[in-house]
């Protein structure tokens, strides 16, 4: 009868194997965590743009029903007073340079500018 005492630990392998599959894993992962913060800027640009949109459906009801409410909407510059408190800081509406006009019952696409140069656009229809 043979007594080896055999002791019940992981072999050096097998915490090798271990550690390469976690570093192969971390590996591959990593680079879906790096990006985040770009996306989430852009999903924030996108954000105000959607909120200008449904800003601008809301006043152009208003002012159908009467001049004294909403806001007159004839560039995209004019956007800004839509929101509460205007645009967030450090995002801006229309071409840079020069305002984009819009006709009185059109319906134009305005870009919004966001930080870290995102863009996205929003629909504003003019109203006087």
């Amino acid at each position: 009868m043979s007594n080896t005492n055999r002791s019940g630990g992981f072999t050096l392998i097998e915490l090798v194997m271990v550690i390469v599959i976690l570093g192969v894993l971390a590996a591959v992962a990593l680079p879906k965590f790096v990006n985040l913060a770009a996306d989430a800027q852009v999903a924030a640009t996108q954000g105000v743009a959607g909120a200008v949109s449904s800003a601008s459906a809301l006043n152009y009801a208003s002012r159908k029903i009467g001049t004294a409410k909403g806001v007159a909407v004839t560039d995209c510059a004019d956007a800004g007073a839509l929101l509460p408190g205007g645009l967030p800081s450090g995002y801006s509406m229309g071409p840079p340079g020069f305002p984009l006009p819009i006709a009185a019952e059109a319906t134009v696409q305005c870009a919004v500018y966001g930080p870290k140069s995102t863009t996205s656009y929003a629909t504003l229809v003019g109203i006087l």
